[in-house]
């Protein structure tokens, strides 16, 4: 069968590497003229099953009230004229209901779970490079009140398989020693050892060159700007390259635009619950790898991860709900600066700070857009939110398996 994959981030991607690989015919179109270059380009580097919890709980509501106002909130929600954004937040409220809360966290463990197992599979198959570290991930904590919900939440995930297990300051220290300059700031953590971390951009990169030697076609340089229906299917795709306008057509079609997916999909009559949340990120080259952290870290209060990426750390994270805008807003890629010298006042760097932002594709549930429309040949793989990279390989892998006809293997609330 012939697969039309749109988008070359590392969803497209690893969607068109296991189509590839069960016998299809894959061709990937992306308007960037290499893969992974837009959200999956400079994101957070975590594979973090531990980071299951969804923004959407009982919790978050006093916490997004208190960062009313601040330009430097971990969460910041700028009204717009935008019906897609008021939507959007209602349906988050409704997700914030105790019994929804432990719903979605089920499922994002089930599918994060799988997708790792997925990732260290491919990583041994594929002898793949992309600065990848095996030392779990550390979530710190400098709230006493933040701590006590975050011991109630690693309960509710290892219930569901996950082994995050709570740590004392003590431990933290023996887990990331880079830690010992915020040991007056710190009152406890919990550490999930079997998380990894590395470069989702180079890990992207790797696997499209492995796919297109093993047959699928990349066409980069080439928007797409209109899926065309005909009765219960797609015709095709209205794509603009280098030579013009050009009809893309195959036999099956798989969204996979993030943030983008939404506009393509309204003019069809369906509307997505995905909407961008931005998100920063600093890379800093180091110049001493004495002070800085080679075990991945989460602030869960300041919503900021830490990923050590060969001799560079990635410092990424916050939200904010700005329709489309991708300007760097210079507070808040200051605000992880600054916390980055509070947590690590030794860290020694070199050149100046790689500032970058990207649109995550978000669900008020956290939970991704995975399996077939209403269209029989239209086939989603998108709002990932977050956790990107960490579903990335599981939500391939298990989209190919729906496609096949077969019954795909995590727990999760597939389309």
């Amino acid at each position: 069968m012939k697969v039309l994959v749109l988008g070359a981030g590392v969803i497209g991607t690893t969607s068109a590497w296991y189509l590839a690989r069960s016998g299809h015919e894959v061709t990937v179109v992306d308007r960037q003229p290499i893969v992974g270059n837009e959200t999956s380009f400079a994101n957070g580097g975590q594979i973090s099953v531990s980071h299951a919890e969804p923004w959407a709980n009982p919790h978050v509501l006093p916490r997004v009230i208190k960062w009313l106002g601040r330009e430097d909130a971990p969460l910041l929600w700028r009204w717009r004229a935008d019906p897609a954004q008021l939507a959007w937040g209602l349906r988050f409220l409704g997700e914030c209901l105790p019994w929804r809360t432990r719903h979605n966290i089920a499922a994002i463990v089930a599918l994060a779970l799988y997708s790792r197992q997925q990732l260290q599979a491919l990583r041994q198959e594929l002898a793949l490079d992309y600065d990848h570290l095996e030392r779990g991930i550390l979530h710190i904590y400098t709230d006493s009140d933040e701590f006590r919900l975050a011991i109630a939440a690693s309960k509710v995930m290892r219930e569901f398989g996950l082994d995050r297990t709570t740590v004392d300051i003590n431990q933290c220290l023996e887990i990331e020693p880079a830690l010992a300059g915020a040991r007056h700031l710190l009152v406890g953590g919990d550490y999930t050892r079997s998380d990894e971390s590395g470069d989702a951009h180079k890990f992207t990169r790797a696997l499209a060159e492995r796919a297109a030697a093993a047959g699928v076609n990349f066409r980069l340089n080439m928007t797409v700007d209109r899926i065309t229906p005909a009765g219960n299917g797609i015709a095709g795709v209205l794509a603009q390259g280098a030579n013009g306008p050009e009809v893309l057509s195959a036999d099956a079609y798989v969204l996979a635009l993030g943030s983008y997916s939404p506009l393509l999909l309204k003019p069809l009559g369906i509307n997505l619950p995905v909407y961008p949340a931005k998100g920063y990120s600093a890379t800093l080259a180091l110049a001493d790898a004495a002070g800085a952290p080679s075990v991945s870290l989460t602030d869960d209060e300041r919503k900021i991860v830490f990923s050590r990426l060969g001799n560079r750390l990635r410092i990424a994270g916050t939200a904010e709900f700005n329709g489309y805008n991708l300007d760097l807003n210079p507070v808040r890629y200051a605000a992880l600066m600054q916390r980055t010298h509070e947590l690590f006042p030794s860290l020694k760097t070199t050149g100046e700070p790689q500032f970058w932002c990207g649109l995550r594709p978000t669900t008020p549930s956290n939970l991704p857009c995975i399996g077939r429309t209403r269209y029989n040949n239209l086939w989603l793989n998108t709002g990932h939110g977050t956790l990107g990279w960490t579903m990335s390989c599981g939500s391939g892998a298990a989209l190919a398996d729906l496609i096949n006809g077969k019954r795909a293997e995590p727990d999760f609330p597939f389309l």
